[in-house]
């Protein structure tokens, strides 16, 4: 029997946020705390639904900000150890799903909210939903050019991103309504844009929750086919038997294999021509192990999963 562990250029189990990404997600934080604020003060003043919608949002961004910067101090500095052999990277996948349920929770409130309202609108003034909703587009779009290199490498930082890029989108909606109910006197424009910035953030919240429920169920990684792969693997001149083949997520960018392939010819040759087409789907940390025949009869009889 024989095993090889593979390793390519990709990020790895041990691989530590770096301190840039999380010196990024402290300054987004600071921006939205700041504008936060602004936002409920002026909503409560003037009794603005959407802009308390776009501010209940908005509290959602800075949760999701401090879930995503304790995920990365957590994965920075927990190292491994015997009792947590990856570290905390999957603190990233856990703040993902409670981000995403909060989101669905915010929305929620508010669609309601703006039902009740349409039936009888309260007056709102135009101008000061109009001044704060282009403050807070401003502060989204500054949050969102720093943090975004760092939301495609990182589940919890595309979690965070996606909440700002959502506020930044109903900060637009709000802007419309005030200019709507500044020029027309139409008072109905505050709830219509509390519907609207709901069902905006809905589908968003629901991809962000599936693309962290596959990684927690440990599902095969949505880019990999394992068909193809086990495919390339049987090609392997001296395979005779592909079994055992596992493909899973650790986090987002950490995907991980390991299969048995059933060979009677030279394991380190079989074993590097694996490990070659394993890096080829991108799959570059990789547990293969080699059995002889003999030893994959003892499998199929030990082996149930």
């Amino acid at each position: 029997m024989g095993a090889g562990h593979g390793h390519g250029h990709g990020i790895e189990p041990g691989e530590k946020p770096t301190r840039a990404r999380i010196n990024r997600m402290l300054i987004g934080l600071a921006i939205i705390v700041a504008f936060l604020i602004l936002e409920v003060v002026v909503g409560i003043l003037i009794g603005s639904l959407a802009l308390l919608a776009d501010a209940g949002h908005m509290a959602t961004d800075v949760i999701a900000l401090l879930m995503g910067v304790t995920a990365l101090i957590l994965a920075h500095r927990g190292s491994r150890n015997p009792r947590r052999t990856f570290g905390w990277h999957r603190a990233e996948v856990l703040t993902a799903i409670i981000n995403a349920t909060l989101l669905l929770g915010i929305s929620a409130y508010i669609l309601i909210e703006a039902i009740e309202r349409l039936s009888a609108p309260p007056e709102v003034p135009g101008l000061p939903m109009i001044l704060v909703a282009l403050a807070g587009l401003a502060a989204n779009i500054v949050v969102l050019l720093i943090i975004r290199s760092g939301s495609r490498e990182s589940l919890a930082m595309k979690g965070a991103y996606m909440e700002v890029l959502a506020d930044a989108v109903s900060s637009v909606g709000v802007l419309i309504a005030g200019v709507l109910t500044l020029a027309f006197g139409w008072n109905r424009a505050d709830a219509v844009a509390g519907v609207l910035i709901s069902l905006w953030i809905v589908p968003r919240a629901l991809k962000l929750a599936g693309q962290a429920l596959r990684i927690l169920t440990q599902a095969s990684p949505a880019e990999v086919d394992v068909a193809q792969v086990d495919a390339d693997l049987s090609a392997i001149p001296g395979v005779e038997d592909v079994h055992d083949l596992h493909i899973w997520s650790l986090t987002t960018g950490m995907d991980v294999v390991t299969v048995h392939l059933t060979t009677s010819a030279d394991n380190q040759e079989v074993l590097r021509l694996a490990k070659n087409a394993l890096a080829a789907h991108g799959l570059d940390h990789a547990t293969i192990q080699i059995d002889s025949p003999e030893e994959k009869r003892h499998c199929d009889h030990t082996v149930t999963w």
